[in-house]
């Protein structure tokens, strides 16, 4: 069961609200009682056996208000998610919440958020556009590299009696000392290695060019001062080494023989039209998206909005913490991931800006479509992107997705985006397309209206 919320949203200046919300009773009662029994789960005693202590005895010893406290702090990012929700705005960045005094038993719970929202967007044309659209051009060189990777993926490695040299495969086996001590990671029998293919420490494999099978080599690098294990990080190490064997990489011929292995092809003619034909599909792929971006452009572009530079700057903190989720969920430590780019997380946001500029002010315009057009999203359609996004066809466990999202006022967002989806499937729909050298001309054309300027003011389009 849902906290029943009461709201009342005040809009602010600069794109801000404050949204006033209360919590009833009822609903707070049952929070202090959630978090009494979570309290009593742990507690120890006399009389109770542990995890059993009930949520009225814990009251008693605890205290209402501490427990309430507990209540608050963990039920409260819930209850700002539904009166987000109910007060239906688009937040953008962090919010800024103030929380009133806890209140006497019978009594709601009263707090305040104020926090910046997507600007509304006074629409201009946004069907019957014109905007330019590439052709599809796959090139020879394309297919000739696709070719070779697929060659270089059959490639053979055979023995042969010289020294090594980049591009060739070694053997080795290896132990590495720090001050002439192993190290844990720094042995290795059978060792296959890449000459030139940088996998192993800098300088590591300059040092066994020139190498025969049967050699042997004394290898000295020095560890990079954020190599990933701390106790090597900046260190000299030696490393002894073994040549076994020597292996030069052999590339199939290329003829109607590699085609049949490579893909089941009867001619290498065949094979190329293949690739070309999935290369070309791939273009269009990307062209399609380009297009739906171009299409919304256009629309931004004849629309009226103010994107003030505080919500720029807080739509890139939004970003960025985006990013660090997918790092985080990639196993990176975004920590890490500045190190990496030698930039802080304020060079990085602020390099975002512009991108930031671009999301609010496509999103403020699809917001205003979906408004204008009266577009709906029924629950079907938000089962279609559930099914599509944890790809499962499980309807039992889909609608049960969906009910705990709408329970939770998470349904919302994800009926956002496909409504705004749809909005840019209208557009694209009634939009000519037209070519990139057209859209180019046409946009550097002065017409009456347009702000004189020694240089022509040009609109982006795909290819331009």
């Amino acid at each position: 069961m849902t906290a029943q919320l009461k709201t009342t949203t005040e809009e602010l200046s600069d794109s801000r609200v404050k949204i006033d919300v209360e919590v009833e009773p009822a609903a707070l009662e049952r929070a202090l009682e959630k978090a009494a029994a979570g309290l009593g789960r742990d507690m120890r005693i006399p009389g109770f056996r542990k995890g059993k202590v009930p949520p009225q005895v814990v009251l008693q010893r605890v205290g209402r208000d501490a427990v309430l406290d507990e209540a608050v702090r963990s039920e409260l990012p819930r209850w700002y998610e539904e009166a987000i929700g109910e007060a239906r705005v688009a937040t953008v960045g962090e919010p800024s919440l103030d929380l009133q005094e806890l209140p006497d038993k019978g009594s709601p719970l009263a707090f305040s958020i104020e926090v910046s929202v997507r600007p509304k967007a006074k629409l201009g044309d946004y069907k019957e556009l014109e905007v330019g659209r590439r052709e599809p051009e796959v090139a020879s060189e394309a297919v000739d590299a696709e070719i070779e990777r697929l060659r270089d993926s059959s490639a053979s490695l055979e023995n042969v009696e010289r020294p090594a040299k980049t591009g060739d495969f070694v053997v080795l086996d290896f132990v590495g000392k720090v001050d002439g001590e192993p190290f844990e990671g720094g042995e290795a029998r059978g060792y296959l290695l890449e000459l030139g293919s940088n996998r192993l420490v800098e300088g590591f494999e300059e040092q066994l060019e020139g190498a025969s099978a049967g050699d042997e080599r004394t290898v000295t690098v020095t560890f990079p001062e954020e190599y990933r294990a701390e106790h090597l990080a900046g260190r000299e190490a030696t490393f002894e080494c073994a040549v076994r064997e020597v292996k030069e990489k052999r590339l199939p011929d290329l003829d109607d023989e590699f085609a049949a292995e490579a893909g089941g092809f009867d001619s290498l003619d065949e094979l190329r039209a293949d690739i070309e034909q999935r290369l070309r599909e791939r273009e269009e792929r990307e062209i399609d998206t380009e297009f739906r971006e171009a299409v919304v452009d256009a629309a931004v572009a004849e629309a009226t909005l103010d994107v003030p530079g505080e919500l720029v700057h807080a739509k890139a903190h939004e970003m960025w913490h985006q990013t660090e989720r997918r790092l985080a969920a990639q196993g990176l430590d975004p920590s890490q991931y500045l190190q990496m780019t030698g930039k802080s997380e304020e060079d990085l946001v602020h390099d975002a800006e512009p991108e930031a500029r671009k999301a609010l002010e496509r999103e403020s315009v699809l917001a205003a479509v979906v408004a204008a057009e009266g577009i709906e999203v029924s629950d079907d359609e938000v089962l279609e992107s559930l099914r599509q996004a944890t790809r499962t066809d499980d309807e039992k466990k889909l609608r049960k997705s969906l009910e705990k999202a709408k329970s939770e006022g998470r349904d919302e967002p994800l009926r956002e985006d496909i409504a705004m989806r749809k909005a840019v499937d209208l557009m694209v729909e009634s939009t000519t397309a037209i070519s990139v050298e057209q859209a180019k001309a046409r946009d550097k054309l002065w017409t009456p209206g347009k702000e004189e300027s020694s240089e022509a003011q040009e609109l982006w389009t795909p290819g331009g």
